[in-house]
């Protein structure tokens, strides 16, 4: 099976169990999905409801115990471990809630550390105006707030022009007004590249500016909801 209806990437049954002794927690039940190439979706739960499980599985950075998932044509549950760092590497694009610079780099060093393994990627200068950092290319991370910093991650993490971009919890340690600037840069950077865009959040105010939210709990997406007035950032406050 292949793509379906034009998804860029879509699961079928999708399951996770983690063991530990003998204990077994199932972290991911039978999860169905698909998103088109270019969507901006939110995903709501509270912790322990599986999105995070769920987001790691769609980006390679972990294995499914049932199901299956594809990106395009091909069978990510079906690769080796080379194959999904060849998947991770060339295809998605990840942002984590803490920003994991490297400290000794300036911001456009930063980017310019994803630009050298990248297939076809952008300049590092691009990707920082793209998120409105071109002033602050030459700061080291301690030179830069928080949110700075996390507009530096989503530079880096577009650089290599991916089809995906994961974002886990990316506003997660800022306060509103910074988290605002930094759901700009998302949708930004989905409205300029492209990129399939899943954002990871336990904040609900975040679900306005999304075309789609999926709401988890239990492991499972218990509700599904299409937006049709899409929020832009600077309306949104929490």
């Amino acid at each position: 099976m292949g793509e379906s209806g034009g998804s860029i990437i879509r699961t079928a049954g999708l399951g996770k169990t983690y063991r530990s002794g003998a204990l077994e927690v199932q972290a991911l039940r039978g999860v169905d999905f698909a998103a088109a190439p270019g969507e901006f979706v939110v995903i709501l739960g509270p912790s322990g409801s599986g999105k995070s499980t769920f987001l790691n599985l769609l980006g390679g950075l972990d294995t499914a115990s049932a199901g299956k998932a594809w990106f395009r044509e091909q069978e990510l549950t079906g690769l080796s471990e080379r194959g999904l760092t060849l998947y991770r590497r060339n295809h998605v694009g990840f942002v984590f809630q803490f920003y994991n610079l490297v400290p000794s780099l300036t911001a456009v060093e930063n980017v310019a550390l994803v630009t050298e393994i990248a297939r076809a990627p952008m300049r590092p200068d691009e990707a920082l105006d793209l998120v409105g950092l071109s002033a602050r290319r030459d700061h080291f991370p301690a030179q830069l707030s928080g949110g700075e910093q996390q507009r530096v991650a989503i530079a880096r993490a577009i650089a290599k022009r991916p089809s995906l971009l994961f974002c886990d919890e990316p506003t997660g340690a800022l306060d509103s007004a910074t988290g605002v600037r930094v759901l700009e840069a998302l949708t930004e950077v989905n409205r300029a590249t492209g990129a399939t865009t899943l954002v990871i959040t336990h904040n609900a105010a975040i679900r306005e500016i999304a075309g789609r939210t999926l709401r988890f709990a239990d492991g499972q997406i218990v509700e599904e909801t299409l937006n049709p007035r899409r929020k832009a950032p600077s309306e949104v406050s929490w």
